[in-house]
């Protein structure tokens, strides 16, 4: 079975829920993803007041005068997340969202995805791991990008100590926008099937990078989850578009794994049936005893 596909719209839709929308739908009836993922924040809960009130590092990717307001031109509120997944239940694509501080949590929580990601910058916010554990009953999903291996081992003993370990999917992930090859290091899915594999649910890849030939090579190494970014124009102005697929590139992305899916097989025949002509045309058996 290919990996399930996760197109993280996260921020990509500028703060308009009419271009949300429009990137869940070309997500599923284009592209046939199977999942499409936002994220919600609150900027004043994120955010002290001076990381609120400092500009955004890239002038040119913010939307706003400081950070924290650009951080709040860009979040939809919760209204707009029942809408969006009510339409995600009409077309027949999962709904979910990363949450980044405690009361976006109980937002999310409130609408009840099948399953909420934690997004790598927030994997030791032991207040946010600790109200989803103890207040959601779905799926819980986390990425360990930017994580030393001391604390991925504390985080998968927290999810051990309140019993919800099994339903934990970690992600291998390199945190950057965009990941250089050479930088994405997917045999880190091989490490975190070695020392996690019997103790979490599964394990899935967050990809960064340019491309969808890396996300073949993580399906064959184990992942059960593929996350990309998706834009509908990487041009577009945000720290996330340069790292995103667009539509073709998603759907070329599907369309390889369900490919390469098709082709895990050994023959179940010695010789298989489209062989049998060119066995009789072609084969010329000389062996000698």
């Amino acid at each position: 079975m290919r990996p399930k596909i996760i197109a993280e719209i996260g921020c990509n839709h500028k703060g308009s829920i009419d271009i949300a929308k429009e990137m869940v739908v070309i997500a599923k009836k284009f592209c046939n993803v199977d999942i499409v993922k936002f994220q919600k924040r609150n900027p004043r809960e994120l955010l002290d007041e001076v990381e609120y009130k400092t500009p955004h590092p890239i002038k040119t990717n913010s939307y706003g005068d400081t950070y924290g307001k650009h951080r709040e031109f860009l979040e939809l509120s919760l209204d707009d997340h029942i809408e969006l997944k009510n339409l995600c239940e009409n077309i027949n694509i999962e709904y979910s969202s990363s949450v980044w501080d405690v009361s976006s949590a109980k937002d999310i929580i409130s609408i009840n995805p099948k399953f909420i990601k934690i997004p790598s910058a927030c994997n030791m916010n032991m207040e946010l791991l600790e109200l989803i554990c103890k207040e959601y009953s779905g799926q819980i999903h986390l990425s360990f990008g930017m994580t030393t291996h001391d604390e991925e081992k504390k985080i998968i003993n927290f999810f051990e100590k309140h019993n919800r370990n099994n339903d934990l999917v970690i992600y291998s992930c390199t945190s950057g926008y965009p990941v250089a090859f050479k930088d994405v290091c997917i045999k880190e899915i091989s490490r975190l099937k070695k020392s996690y594999e019997k103790k979490v649910h599964s394990i899935g890849f967050s990809g960064h990078h340019l491309g969808i030939a890396v996300d073949l090579g993580a399906f064959m190494l184990g992942a059960k989850w593929i996350e990309r970014h998706f834009t509908l124009d990487r041009t577009w102005k945000g720290t996330d578009h340069a790292a995103s697929l667009e539509p073709g590139g998603m759907r070329k992305l599907i369309r390889d794994l369900e490919s390469l899916n098709e082709s895990l097989k050994i023959k179940n025949n010695e010789i298989l049936e489209i062989e049998l002509p060119q066995r009789m045309k072609l084969k010329k058996i000389k062996w000698r005893k």
